[in-house]
């Protein structure tokens, strides 16, 4: 079969412009025109920008329930805390996985000496939901280095398994269900076929062109792919792009903010706990408290 647009792609997703925290972030998942894939219910892409000498980064502590946060760095250092006691720098190429299940606060910061130089931020941060049997596990906080994500190299292209399992390769890190999240980077005119193995499957561009089912794609584009459809990805110039999904969940989602749950009421206590700051506290970072939102 001839691959073309209409016969490999079910939606394209343009990555919406978005604010956290004073820091400019293109949001694809949840969107109007897709709500998740696979297990990816929230999908941000971070910058890239260039924070001059003495600011940073600065995501003060705020919670999580029913989910876990997959952080990825293309560029940059962000230092995480979290109401377990945990303390880590993240640099390029590194994973932090981190499970809120039942409850967990964090915070995402630039350490103190990126922020005195100053430099580029760039990076990924997603969130993936939680099989209903697991919404309410104990929190838990991993951290894998760069050394440890498996790879395969190709002509023109290097892909990295960061969760999941994608190309005969498996990720270290832990997950809950069948998931696909794997970084690709490829040198100009270089192509490559999309793992098939997964039911739900997407293909983010971070920078530059490629081509996916015949038609250009552009950085910032989620572009949801048809199940079973065999795609290609062909890169124009020299591109990153992220493969992103896995099996479908089971059942609906409800997100509010920070929280994900597969019921309402659910939500509604974990707004009641953090408005009434029953919530663990993250140590060394102590001071700041984030209102719930009006709405």
């Amino acid at each position: 079969m001839t691959e073309s647009d209409a016969s490999v792609v079910e939606v394209v997703v343009p990555g919406r412009a978005r604010d956290v925290a004073g820091f400019p972030v293109r949001r694809s998942l949840p969107s109007l025109q897709r709500r998740r894939v696979g297990p990816f219910v929230f999908f941000d892409h971070m910058g890239p920008v260039d924070l001059p000498a003495g600011e940073g980064m600065d995501v003060p502590p705020h919670p999580h329930i029913g989910l876990a946060t997959v952080t990825y760095l293309f560029d940059g250092e962000i230092v995480h805390r979290d109401s377990l006691g945990s303390e880590q720098v993240i640099r390029p190429g590194d994973v932090n996985w981190m499970t809120a299940g039942r409850g967990i606060v964090h915070s995402e910061r630039t350490p103190a000496g990126p922020r005195a130089r100053g430099g580029r931020v760039h990076g990924l941060q997603s969130w993936v939901a939680l099989p209903v049997a697991e919404e309410e596990t104990a929190p838990e906080f991993h951290h894998h280095g760069a050394s440890s994500i498996p790879e395969k190299k190709q002509p023109g292209a290097v892909l990295r398994v960061i969760a999941g399992t994608a190309y005969g390769l498996e990720s270290p890190v832990r997950v809950f269900a069948p998931t696909l999240y794997v970084h690709v980077a490829l040198e100009a005119g270089a192509e490559m076929a999309v793992d098939d193995r997964h039911a739900e499957r997407a293909v983010y561009v971070v920078e530059g062109d490629v081509e996916v089912g015949g038609a250009v794609r552009a950085a910032g584009e989620l572009v949801v792919l048809r199940e079973g459809a065999r795609v290609t990805v062909r890169a124009r110039a020299a591109a990153n792009v992220m493969l992103i999904g896995g099996a479908p969940l089971d059942g609906d989602r409800h997100v509010w903010w920070n929280f994900v749950s597969s019921s309402r009421e659910r939500i509604e206590r974990a707004k009641t706990e953090w408005r009434e700051r029953r919530f663990a506290v993250v140590p060394g970072d102590e001071v700041e408290f984030v209102a719930l939102p009006e709405r």
